[in-house]
């Protein structure tokens, strides 16, 4: 048993523009301010000698793929689910045959898009930048290449407010904009595909429901504009409308159905969940994806653990909830963690017994199938973490205020209301709220209480800022990351899992596939990466000449 899997996350950040003396302009364009965020850090990474200006290549992504057994038909779908060539939107009028444009005619020069030396993409989604990361093996990786996003943004951000007759641009890495908008934090996982996706979904949407206890990052505001005074562990909870669906942006469900793996998809289907939230709290991100992790590497063993004696699918169906959707709001609203959820055959239960209940599943898998080759130090190490962070959750939560976040949100705002008076629907505390999630460390109340010891740190500085100019070693992403920090006048294109060469004398670009994504690696490649001293050699190499 382990931890560790493919996994990532894809965040995008608020973004508002200010006058120069620092006031929000709401009318500025956020796709414009987007495009400069996206487009001044591509130009301050060739500044330093690295030239990432490839295009995406969208030539492998198939959107509409629904894990159900189906595709949506293009004239149907909504344009913003058409990610794998945002210039051609869903035709009008009946279902028609739209032919995939060639890799000339799908690339826009302009188009904001950037391919980081470390393995991530930045580029414009909806209207925010997204900072997408390279694939990681580990949660405590997961961590180290989301904290590095932070950094990339903050420098992109100072770069564009710079610009000569430029505005001001202002980062959030939060979820919501106060005015009924909500952008997404999604993680991946890599999933085997041997498990049917209806028992992944059923299995797993109890857990998802109620992990918001340890994993929201709180809001102040209820309801999808936040007029309702109160406040929430999560933000994303008022916007999911749906257990399982296609969309991200409308509908949002519980469990996304895209089947897009950018893998092999005879081995694994990529799991693509949206209903989290922008963590800034370190420990937070690290239960987040590691305990999803843990779930998900049960329900790839059920049938082992049946053929051993532990009834997981059994105990696990029995966590079902009779209304997951409604919950997930229940549960944000839930700042005493007392509510009971009504499950499937009638029985209640808190959102922390349900977790503990998944928890207690993984822990008897563990000793079952266990330790094993596979069974690393952060296996347990997340496992422990999960379970002391529910037990204190229980009998006392502010003693997890350095690791949950919401809790340390709700702890400050409630001193400021206290203090002076306040209601939860007074202004400074929805102003506070904001500026909890600013990327500038002079503004940022969460990097005010991390200067002050009062959060608990997993990577540190000298790690996150190596990591945001290299890449994980122990998936494709080192081999995508070199290619783009060696030779980028040669990488024409490039995808999650492609590289498209342009060789000097070649008749034609040469793709090379990378549809495993624990090859690629500095294990793998690095000796050859090193011995050549230019593409020809390293695609000769390749090729085993």
């Amino acid at each position: 048993m382990t931890v560790r899997r493919v996994m990532g996350i894809e965040t995008e950040y608020g973004v508002l523009a200010t006058g120069p003396s620092g006031a929000a302009r709401p009318a500025a364009n956020p796709m414009l301010l987007s495009s400069q965020v996206v487009t001044t850090y591509r130009a301050l990474v060739a500044r330093a000698g690295a030239r990432p200006a490839a295009r995406w290549d969208y030539d492998d992504e198939d959107p509409l793929a629904d894990a159900r057994g189906f595709h949506v038909r293009r004239s149907a779908a909504h344009p913003s689910m058409l990610t794998d060539d945002p210039a051609r939107p869903a035709p009008p009028g009946p279902a028609a045959e739209v032919a995939r444009p060639d890799l000339e005619e799908a690339d826009d020069p302009s188009a904001a898009n950037c391919i980081l030396t470390n393995g991530a993409r930045l580029y414009v989604d909806h209207a925010h930048p997204e900072y997408s990361s390279p694939e990681v093996t580990s949660p405590r990786d997961g961590v180290l290449w989301d904290v590095a996003g932070e950094r990339v943004m903050l420098a992109a951000s100072r770069a564009a407010s710079a610009l000569p007759g430029g505005q001001g641009i202002v980062l959030y890495k939060n979820n919501v904009d106060g005015k009924g908008a909500s952008y997404g934090t999604h993680e991946n996982y890599l999933v085997d595909r041997a498990v049917p996706f209806a028992v992944l979904a059923e299995l797993l949407i109890p857990f998802l429901v109620t992990r918001q206890v340890f994993a929201g990052s709180g809001r102040v505001g209820l309801g999808p504009t936040g007029d309702e005074a109160g406040f929430q562990l999560t933000q994303r909870a008022d916007y999911i409308e749906a257990e399982v669906g296609l969309e991200t942006t409308l509908r949002r469900p519980i469990v996304n159905t895209r089947d897009e793996p950018h893998a092999d998809r005879t081995r694994w289907r990529r799991l693509h969940l949206i209903l989290g939230d922008a963590n800034l709290f370190e420990v937070a991100t690290y239960l987040k994806l590691g305990t999803t992790s843990l779930v998900l590497w049960v329900l790839e063993h059920l049938d082992e653990l049946a053929d051993r004696g532990l009834r997981a699918r059994e105990d696990l169906a029995a966590l079902r909830l009779a209304d997951p959707v409604a919950d997930v709001q229940r549960v944000s609203r839930d700042i005493d963690l007392v509510a009971k959820l009504e499950l499937a055959d009638g029985r209640t239960m808190s959102a922390i017994e349900v977790q503990e209940a998944y928890a207690g599943v993984v822990a008897r898998a563990l000793d079952l199938l266990g330790p094993g080759p596979d069974a690393d130090t952060e296996t347990y190490a997340v496992l422990d973490r999960w379970r002391s962070v529910l037990a204190r959750l229980r009998t006392d939560p502010q003693s997890c205020a350095r690791e949950v976040e919401w809790i340390a949100k709700r702890r400050l705002l409630d001193g400021m209301r206290r203090r002076d008076g306040l209601a939860w629907d007074h202004p400074r505390l929805h102003a506070l709220d904001l500026q909890w999630s600013d990327v500038r460390p002079e503004r940022s109340i969460y990097q005010r209480l991390l200067a002050g010891g009062a959060v608990e740190r997993l990577v540190d500085e000298e790690a996150v800022a190596d990591a945001v100019h290299h890449a994980p070693t122990d998936t494709r992403a080192y081999f995508r990351g070199e290619v783009m920090a060696r030779f980028p006048d040669q990488v024409s294109a490039a995808s999650w899992d492609s590289v498209i060469f342009d060789v000097p004398g070649a008749t034609a670009l040469q793709r090379v596939p990378m549809l495993d994504p624990l090859r690629g690696t500095r294990g793998h490649i690095g000796a050859l990466l090193d011995a050549s001293d230019d593409v020809g050699a390293l695609l000769a190499g390749l090729r085993g000449e």
